[in-house]
Order: structure tokens, then sequence, then C-alpha cells
């Protein structure tokens, strides 16, 4: 047999899931299992190059590895290490696909890509031909395009034995989608703890309502910046090497803070990391502090939450508050609107602090604010508008996620809604089964009434 692909050992030094290499290994044996660890240990990185081994030692069939992430600047972020590792270039062992974007090559063997690039592969061939293997990212976000791959894939594995699929969550959910995954019986789950270090709490409230109609109320991102500030400073003073990580609800919200946190603490290097940043400052906000370099503090969204790590943080300062996508009735489409973060939210952001070591999160709400908060975020599929998650199940052959094992059901209204703005589109016949104009509105990536305005 040829050498395998990838070093393990070299890829997962120092990766807390590393340790449970062996137990994955033994778990993927039956075709499927969940991936349960915490933001931080390294999933991302080995799991995707250990199932590709696992493929390579097999020896027949495909050999790629297909991996979901929910964010193209996870996508690209997430190639780059791997490739990284291995002293390859993107685009060579290890390769990225997102929209407008494909970096990938005859040899590629892990590939990165948005869920909506595989549900449009899936469409064309439902068969995935090429593909060995998929390891779906970051399940526990409930993104509707995860949700909808849940199903496929595990209706897909029905008629593909030699696929091997693999589910991994951030948190304690892996039950749900070990359950949709296994053929006879839940698949296994692989459980891979996180290493626990003090963190210390601290709760600094601010004066006033966090926000009003318009959004975030800048008197409010004014004691944000204030509080991170000094919490910084403090933290400094004790230890040197503390950077801090601040979370906040949107890209808008992270330059204004950022902007005061450069007024305010002049000697340290601020950084902003969202899903609009360049591929350079993402690479410099998660490579860690240079040796002898200045603080740092990364300015976030949600990003660095789980999908991204920064290194080297000791100090988490968290607003509380999330983009969570709602539908808006009157407009038929869906936007996003800034709500409070859930508790599984706010904890995973605290757990950035205490991933190297004792670390402290300042939350800048109160207890009772906390208690209120509610426990889990809501999926997507709850809120969404669904016309183009039911025209994409439509041209599956589901309509209505009918006979699929999706991780909830889609709510009815919202299903009617949509089904009713397809059949007047033409998209789906009144069965609901997609017509002709409706597969090729789903080769668009964009909302079907946007997508039959562009092919008018």
């Amino acid at each position: 047999m040829s050498p395998a692909p990838f070093d393990l050992d070299a890829v997962g030094a120092g990766l807390p899931v590393a340790g449970a290499a062996g137990a994955l290994r033994a778990a993927l044996a039956g075709g499927a299992a969940v991936v349960q660890a915490p933001p931080g240990s390294g999933k991302t990185t080995l799991v995707p190059p250990l199932v590709a081994v696992l493929l390579h030692e097999r020896g027949t069939g495909p050999s790629r590895v297909v991996v979901t992430q929910p964010r193209r600047v996870a996508a690209r972020a997430a190639a780059r290490r791997l490739a990284s590792l291995t002293g390859t270039r993107v685009g060579g062992l290890v390769g990225h696909t997102v929209r407008g974007d494909r970096r990938t090559g005859p040899g590629t063997l892990v590939e990165f890509v948005t869920p909506g690039i595989l549900l449009r592969r899936l469409l064309h061939d439902p068969e995935l031909p090429g593909t060995g293997a998929v390891v779906l990212d970051e399940v526990h976000e409930r993104g509707l395009e995860t949700d909808l791959l849940v199903g496929m894939l595990a209706e897909l594995r029905e008629l593909r034995e030699d696929l091997v699929l693999s589910a991994m969550s951030a948190t304690v959910d892996a039950a749900r989608f070990a359950a949709l995954l296994g053929r006879d019986g839940p698949a296994p789950v692989v459980d891979s703890p996180a290493v626990l270090h003090p963190l210390g709490v601290e709760w600094a409230p601010g004066h006033g309502r966090r926000t009003d109609e318009r959004g975030v109320r800048p008197e409010f991102l004014d004691h944000l910046a204030r509080t991170a500030a000094a919490a910084h400073a403090r933290a400094l003073a004790a230890s040197p090497g503390t950077d801090a990580l601040v979370f906040l609800p949107g890209a808008w919200e992270v330059a204004q803070v950022a902007r005061r946190l450069r007024e305010q603490a002049p000697g340290t290097e601020v950084l902003e990391l969202h899903g609009r940043v360049g591929a350079a400052e993402q690479d410099r906000a998660t490579a860690g502090r240079a040796p002898g370099g200045p603080p740092r503090a990364v300015v976030a969204t949600a990003l660095a939450e789980s999908s991204l790590t920064v290194p080297g943080v000791r100090l988490v300062v968290d607003s509380g508050l999330a983009r969570e996508p709602r539908r808006d009735a009157a407009r038929g489409m869906t936007g996003l609107v800034t709500v409070a973060a859930s508790r599984a939210s706010a904890a995973q952001r605290a757990g950035r602090a205490a991933r190297l070591g004792p670390g402290t999160v300042v939350r800048c709400y109160d207890e009772r604010t906390w208690t209120a908060m509610p426990a889990h975020g809501t999926p997507e599929v709850a809120a969404a508008d669904l016309t183009g998650a039911a025209l994409l199940l439509a041209c599956w052959g589901s309509p209505g996620g009918r006979g699929l094992a999706l991780p909830d059901p889609l709510p009815p209204t919202a299903l009617a809604e949509a089904e009713a703005v397809l059949r007047g589109l033409g998209a789906i016949d009144a069965e609901g089964r997609a017509t002709a104009a409706g597969r090729a509105l789903a080769r668009v990536p964009a909302d079907p009434r946007l997508a039959r305005g562009l092919l008018a």
C-alpha cells in the first residue's frame, strides 16, 4: 500500500481531539459517526484528514472527503490551516470551494465547502460521484442548509453503502444527529471532552437597554468598549501575555467597538474578525500574537465562537447579543435580527477564555438577563423563509421533506406559504413536485424569486 496521504501525528500534534482519534477510527468502521468536541479542540483540523486516511486504507472507491463549513470565511480558513500543516498549497492536497472561489485540483483529497455548494452538487448528481466521505461540521448551529443535508445524505447512504458520513458538534446535542445518521440504530458518538481550566465570571451590565428598534444602542457600544479596555488593562497587569476576544452580534458593531478600542487602548493591536474582512486580516487574527508583539484585542462576531479559533485568549468580553435569521412575512423574505444570545452560545464564548489555561469572561449584562436568555439558539428552520428549502426538497424528490430524516420537520404554515410562492412561480406542480422551470431556478444560488428575475 502507498504511504498515507496525511501524517496524522503531525497534523494532530497538540490538538485535544487527537486523544479521540483511535475511538473515531473504530466508530467510522460502521460508516457513520458523530464527533462531539468543544470549540478549539481541533476537530475541524484533524477529523477530515483522518477520514481521508481511512478511505486510503480501504483502497477502493472514491477518496475525496468533502467537509461543510457554515460560512465561506470558515471554509477558506480551514483549508488554509490544514494546507499549512501539511506543507502544501491550497488547491493541492487540500482545497476549498465557495461561491465564486474554487481552489481544488485532481489530487485534492480534502475539500472544504459551504452547505449550499454541496446541496447543489447533490441535486446535479444525487450519487455524489468522486466523493468517498462527507463531514458535516458545526451541525449544532442548526443552519437550514445543514439540516437539509443531514436528511439528504442519510438517504443517500441507503443507496451508497461505501459513503462515509460524519457530523461534528460543539455542544451536547450529538444524540439527535446520531439517531438520524445511523443505518441500523444510532451512529456511534465519539466524545472528546474539554480540558477544564478555571474560568472567572464577571458581570458588567450597562445603564439602560442594550438595543432599541434601530438595533444596538451606541451607548451600549460605548459601555462595552470601556469595559473591554479596562478589563484587558487589568488582565495585562496580572499576566502580560493575555489577549482579549470581544463578541458582538454583527460586522457594524464590530467596527464601532474596534474604533473605540483603538482610541482607548493605543498600545493594543485591535483586529476585526467577521465574514467581510479579507483573508490577510483573518490570518492575522487567527495566527496569535507574534513573539515580542503588542497585546491584542480581537473584536469578532459569532464566527469566533466555534468556527475559528483565536490563540492566546485568556479574556472574553461578551455583549450577550447575536444575529439570527427571521422571516419577514410582509416581504416574504428572511432577514437578520439582533436578539439575546442563547446560554449555550454564551457558554461557548466564555469557554474561549479557558481553553489553554485559567481565564476570565466579562459579561456586559447581569445575572437576571442571563437567566432569561434562551437555553439554545432558534433553529433556522423554525424562523426562516422556506421558499428556497422547499424548492430544493421538491427537486430532491421529497416535497415538504416527506420521507426524509430531518432534525426538525418544516413548520406547516411556513411550508404552505413557501409552496404557494413556488406554485406561483411555476416551480412546482399541484402535488409539490418540481417542474422543469423549478429545476432551472434551483440551479441558481439565490432565492427562487430573485432567480426567476435573473432567468427572465
